[in-house]
């Protein structure tokens, strides 16, 4: 489902009139921050978060989070809630998983480094810390309070920013922006234009860029699908890359598509003479047989500047060691 359109305008008259439920939204997230353990489990914890609701960019976050600290010599174990999944955890995940038993975002994360899934934050970072991490990624996590972060990154998207300003059900926002950056260490803009204020909060900007596999995209013909935060990301960068793009289906954030609905697209496109094409967190919720049949066009996150981060990770391990 598509956010409503008055997220992103401040005057809107029915984002006015949803305010007081936004107080209460608030003031909840607000309660359950202050009442939480923050346990502490022995090693570094960077937390990738949002303020906002839905997709900015925190998946390819965490995957160029977890490629720098690999390359540092580190041992760095993704923690996620394995949303969409149905398994409670915590449980490492392995190829035998799917999406339907933990979350699609797992899967692919599963293909960079070691990912335990559970809805208790703190057990699963125990069980991660025990299978041998020197450090933990916890994914989506600012509005959490299970654990103690050594290094909090805010992942924003540029295009759209914090919206209209305002917290759910008014605006796009799980908290205020004030509140969610005074938690935040470092802000992570993600797009090509738009302006963030972040105040004293270090910004870095990024872009995402397809990755390099040696597929010839020129001239394809494709029918692409996409339920991701913002699929039109996903349908301009295939036209950037020269791709005919013949036709376009969006779904859900998250949503799993029907072998039904696979046949239908699959049809549609032949009839079309296309291909059908996806992104990787899409893929990874097809079952094994889609995955053969459709082109996923894997995109990494190109941080423009990031001495920032590179100093706050070496100071990281520097304190833990």
């Amino acid at each position: 489902m598509r956010p409503p359109s008055f997220w992103n305008r401040p005057n809107s008259v029915l984002g006015l009139c949803l305010t007081p439920l936004s107080w209460i939204y608030g003031a909840a997230t607000a309660w359950r921050l202050r009442t939480g353990t923050r346990l502490r489990v022995g090693v570094p914890v960077i937390c990738v978060g949002n303020i906002n609701m839905g997709g900015t960019g925190k998946t390819p976050t965490t995957i160029d989070l977890v490629m720098r600290l690999t390359a540092m010599g580190k041992r760095p174990f993704v923690v996620s809630r394995g949303y969409g999944g149905s398994m409670v955890g915590p449980v490492m995940v392995t190829p035998a998983h799917t999406a339907d038993d933990v979350g699609d975002e797992p899967v692919l994360l599963s293909g960079f480094g070691p990912v335990c899934v559970s809805r208790d934050r703190a057990e699963g970072a125990e069980m991660a810390v025990a299978a041998g991490a020197d450090v933990i990624v916890l994914d989506d996590g600012l509005q959490n309070p299970a654990l103690a972060y050594d290094l909090t990154i805010t992942v924003v998207d540029r295009h759209i920013g914090f919206g209209n300003g305002r917290v759910f059900p008014a605006g796009p926002l799980r908290e205020s922006v004030k509140r969610g950056l005074s938690r935040t260490d470092i802000v992570m803009a993600i797009g090509t234009k738009g302006e963030i204020a972040t105040g004293d909060v270090p910004l870095m900007t990024g872009v995402l860029k397809p990755l390099q596999t040696g597929m010839d995209w020129d001239g394809l013909h494709a029918y692409a699908f996409a339920g991701i935060g913002r699929p039109e990301k996903f349908f301009n960068t295939l036209r950037g890359l020269g791709v005919k793009v013949i036709e376009t289906r969006e779904f859900g954030d998250h949503q799993k598509i029907p072998e039904a609905m696979l046949k239908r697209l699959d049809a549609d496109a032949w009839a079309k003479g296309a291909q059908l094409v996806t992104t990787e967190k899409d893929a990874a919720r097809l079952p094994k047989e889609w995955q053969q049949k459709v082109l996923t066009l894997p995109v990494r996150l190109a941080i423009d500047d990031d001495p920032v981060l590179v100093e706050r990770l070496e100071e990281l391990f520097w304190k833990n060691c």
